[in-house]
């Protein structure tokens, strides 16, 4: 969505600041006949969003939503001037990640003044639009009436940017008024890479589609084919970037040299290698200085940098945004494991990273699954019977795809029989654990994996917390018993090493927790922190978020030492023997952070690399041909700068991609997918 709907401050409503963030009864109600539009996904409905004139003639806007138990509730007062750029906003209310009010406001000396939870500040308001830090999602309209009015020229920014818009040609749906022409549209300046939006045929802002679409009530059953019309679109532009790249002149041999190798099998760092890539593949690993180059072969010096496995990430939603998929190989990612994602968009992404089309990582898809429920996953294949279930994992075998993963509305008594299935079909079984039940009761019922640090946790959780685990309280609970759980109980004990010998493999992807649990506005996230500038300036805004919202009696300090539980949850269930992957559930930007966690739970420094390399082909199957580098092994290898034995945060260093043997300059691609230099 254009907008962020992040946490902010509202300066001008002192009771607000005393009091916190309004609550959903404070909030202004959407009056009879205003205009109305939902938020919804092929699972379902999730919220609404409603826009009117007040009588003192200020557009308001109300955003109401509920996403997998996460809840938004919002509203925004905008009052415009003469040339109808917006001169005051009101926002109220609370996301997910804190307090979501903000303000607003140009003086009469034409100064206009902001303020959040997390930044504020002051600039000659100009010709320059403010662009809001959170809020409901609809009010993004005021931007793509300004953006269509610019032209090519495009909109400065405050607090800081430049956007432009693209319209593109008119498509024809069907409505409750009947035949309505929409034209796609592409943004750029928000985000890292163009985003997609629908005009009328007016220009005038239509709606979103997506995994989740924001559209008119009544033009819902339009979203999914808004959204192929739209991917195709993204496809035929990312095609001509993956063409660029993926030539013969950078598929020729390599002889990299005299270089840090790390030995992902053995868990070590070698020094002084040679390492010769040909025809896709490692041909030859040997000692430095030991290895002839064939005729025609690029030769890279690799002293002072480290070769590598390139990187899986274990926890990458992919689908819906093929420039991330360009970005993550950019950042070193060659390889992923999706736990939930689209039939159609996964096959989609299969086909045409094939051909040559698409430069994405490789790697294998679980679909989700989930009882049919307000509470249920976007993108979700929904259930309402263990029969269903059933043939829900047929569904997923037929499409030739790698895993079923449950979710968390799921009715308990079927895991069993739909995990046996799976089985039976030879696919792999993991996920969040459904209420009701604690993630032992879920390895017993024929999980494989679960994924989530915080349902690990759940073993020590009261069991109100249990049986509410498909809403907040599946963070709530953590965030608030997580710091007086006795880790090294012998229950607690008893967990590990009943995972350990079933072989459970366990996803944290503490990087999630780590920010909605440790912030506070005042300091970005050290997941992202490293690529603060380099990124687009309305990104690293959305970045800086105000925490979790706190309840009860809590203090950030406790959210903080719960943290603190789950990182050493980590250490001690890879002491266990239990098999760590590392995931971000995320851009892919956060992985390198996960694995420095890792080593902060008691990993070295070689066993936490080897959750983002071997481990994870393991776990897919896919360590003949990826996770280690060895003769006769796909070419899927990453140079850093520096010394990743010495410092894993080097791995955001990197200064070539290997892919399928090509030979990818990481310079040229981080510029391709938005970025403009080298992470910190």
């Amino acid at each position: 969505m254009l907008r962020l709907g992040l946490a902010v401050l509202l300066a001008t409503v002192s009771s607000a600041a005393v009091a916190g963030p309004a609550t959903k009864e404070q909030l202004m109600a959407p009056p009879a006949g205003a205009r109305h539009y939902t938020i919804s996904s092929v699972a379902g409905k999730h919220g609404d969003i409603w826009s009117w004139r007040t009588a003192d003639a200020r557009v308001a806007y109300r955003m109401s939503m509920t996403l997998r138990g996460w809840v938004t509730e919002t509203d925004e007062l905008m009052t415009t001037g003469p040339d109808k750029r917006p001169t005051a906003i009101e926002i109220r209310g609370f996301t997910d990640s804190g307090d979501a009010t903000e303000s607003f406001s140009v003086d009469s000396g034409g100064v206009a003044h902001w303020k959040t939870a997390v930044d504020g500040g002051a600039a000659p308001f100009a010709a320059k639009r403010y662009n809001t830090y959170g809020g409901p999602w609809l009010a993004g309209e005021s931007d793509i009436e300004a953006l269509v009015a610019a032209g090519d020229k495009g909109i400065d920014l405050l607090p800081t940017g430049h956007a432009s818009i693209v319209v593109g040609k008119p498509v024809e749906i069907t409505g409750p008024q009947g035949p309505k022409t929409v034209k796609l549209a592409f943004i750029t300046g928000y985000s890292f890479s163009p985003i997609p939006m629908w005009l009328d045929a007016d220009n005038h802002f239509f709606g979103n589609a997506g995994i989740i679409s924001l559209l008119p009530e009544g033009y819902e059953a339009a979203g999914p084919r808004l959204k192929q019309i739209q991917d195709d679109a993204t496809a035929d532009m990312v095609r001509d970037v993956a063409h660029r790249f993926l030539r013969p002149a950078n598929a020729t041999p390599t002889l990299v040299d005299h270089i840090l190798l790390f030995d992902s099998v053995a868990g070590k760092y070698l020094p002084d290698r040679a390492v010769l890539i040909a025809n896709g593949k490692i041909a030859t690993v040997a000692a430095g200085g030991t290895i002839t180059a064939p005729a025609g072969a690029t030769v890279l010096d690799g002293r002072g940098k480290t070769i590598l496995p390139g990187l899986w990430d274990a926890h990458r939603h992919v689908g819906g945004d093929d420039w991330n998929l360009l970005q993550n190989v950019a950042t070193g990612m060659t390889n992923y494991r999706s736990p939930g994602s689209m039939i159609d968009e996964t096959l989609s992404i299969y086909k045409r990273r094939a051909a040559g089309d698409l430069l994405a990582p490789d790697g294998k898809v679980s679909v989700i699954i989930d009882r049919k429920d307000p509470l249920a996953a976007q993108g979700a294949l929904t259930v309402t019977s263990a029969a269903e279930a059933i043939a829900a994992v047929d569904k997923i075998k037929a499409a030739g795809l790698w895993g079923v993963k449950f979710y968390t509305s799921m009715n308990p008594a079927w895991i069993a029989p739909a995990a046996a299935e799976a089985h039976k079909l030879g696919l792999h079984v993991h996920g969040h654990v459904p209420a009701g039940m604690r993630p032992l009761d879920a390895v017993r019922a024929g999980y494989d994996e679960v994924t989530h640090i915080n349902f690990i946790m759940m073993q020590a959780m009261p069991q109100d917390v249990v049986d509410k685990a498909n809403t907040a309280a599946r963070l709530e609970g953590p965030a608030k018993y997580g710091k007086d759980v006795d880790l090294d109980s012998p229950a607690m004990t008893a967990f590990y090493a009943e995972l350990g010998k079933r072989g459970t493999v366990i996803d944290p992807t503490l990087t999630v927790w780590e920010q909605l649990m440790t912030s506070d506005g005042t300091a970005m996230s050290p997941e992202y922190a490293a690529f603060a500038d380099v990124s687009p300036p309305s990104v690293v805004r959305g970045w800086k978020i105000a925490g979790y919202p706190l309840f009860g009696d809590l203090t950030r300090d406790d959210f903080r030492k719960s943290f603190t539980k789950m990182v050493g949850l980590v250490g001690r269930l890879h002491r266990a023997g239990v098999p760590i992957v590392a995931g971000t559930d995320g851009y892919g930007l956060e992985l390198v952070r996960e694995i420095e966690l890792y080593q902060q739970s008691g990993l070295s420094n070689a066993e936490a690399l080897q959750t983002a390399t071997i481990v994870p082909a393991k776990l897919t199957g896919m360590a003949d041909r990826t996770g280690s580098i060895a003769t006769g092994k796909t070419a899927d290898v990453i140079l850093v700068n520096g010394d990743v034995s010495q410092d894993l945060g080097n791995l955001r260093h990197v200064d070539t991609v290997f892919l399928d043997g090509y030979r990818l300059d990481a310079a040229a691609l981080r510029r391709a997918s938005g970025m403009s230099g080298m992470p910190q």
